[in-house]
């Protein structure tokens, strides 16, 4: 049974970053925590979102601009290590309940919102969002939901927004995943056998996924991220123990 939930959440994961390119880790530690370490589930998501990331910038590589994906990962570079030091300075309770607080009034406000202004960027205002893109990811592990909200207040198609979010989350993960790796967590056995078991599900979860998004206009594509934001505020605000 917990093999079965495993690879089923494993699947769903795979199955919402194909559709929306964003919010598989929230997927799915709602099942992983049940059945498995918070390690092991923190492992698993920087790798499998390596793989989720990777396998959607591939499908919108003829969208993706590398100048304006480049000021958000200097940002990142910076906010990541700074987040990581102030943890231990800052109760991670009360920062991930007021970013929940955050979210859920902002994707509450935009869904009810029927359109909105686009909000124009410029290079040092991306690099400023990636600073604290990178420092919430240090503090509470959600690198890439400030990023994400910022380009879906840009506006545009959803390809041309996927490509730039998805590249950032990408890079999020793998630093994330070498981290893990030099500590040692990713060569342990349990966790090396559980993401062999999982690739396939994940695979097949991002495939349907993509074939999906291939038929979301533009409206419906911002309601579902607006939507994944709200479900990851009340995370936030209650989290899963």
């Amino acid at each position: 049974m917990s093999l079965s939930l495993f690879l089923f959440a494993t699947f769903l994961g795979g199955f919402t970053s194909g559709l929306t390119g964003f919010a598989a880790g929230l997927v799915v530690s709602g099942i992983w925590l049940h059945i498995i370490t918070p390690l092991q589930t923190a492992v698993l998501i920087a790798a499998y979102g390596m793989v989720n990331q990777g396998y959607g910038i591939w499908k919108v590589r003829h969208a993706v601009q590398w100048r304006r994906i480049f000021p958000f990962v200097i940002g990142g570079a910076v906010g990541v290590p700074l987040g990581a030091h102030l943890v231990t300075y800052l109760n991670p309770m009360h920062i991930r309940f007021g970013v929940g607080v955050l979210l859920i009034a902002y994707s509450t406000y935009n869904l009810a919102r029927p359109s909105f202004r686009p909000v124009k960027s410029r290079p040092v205002l991306d690099g400023v969002v990636g600073i604290f893109n990178g420092l919430l990811g240090g503090l509470t592990g959600l690198g890439g939901v400030i990023s994400t909200i910022w380009v879906q207040l840009g506006g545009g198609a959803k390809d041309a927004q996927r490509a730039i979010f998805q590249p950032v989350l990408f890079l999020t993960m793998t630093m994330t995943t070498a981290t893990f790796a030099a500590s040692g967590h990713l060569l342990h056995v349990g966790i090396l056998r559980l993401f062999a078991l999982g690739l396939p599900a994940l695979l097949l979860g991002l495939w349907v996924g993509v074939r999906l998004y291939g038929r979301l206009d533009d409206a419906a594509f911002r309601k579902i991220i607006l939507g994944l934001l709200l479900l990851s505020g009340l995370s936030l605000i209650v989290p899963i123990h």
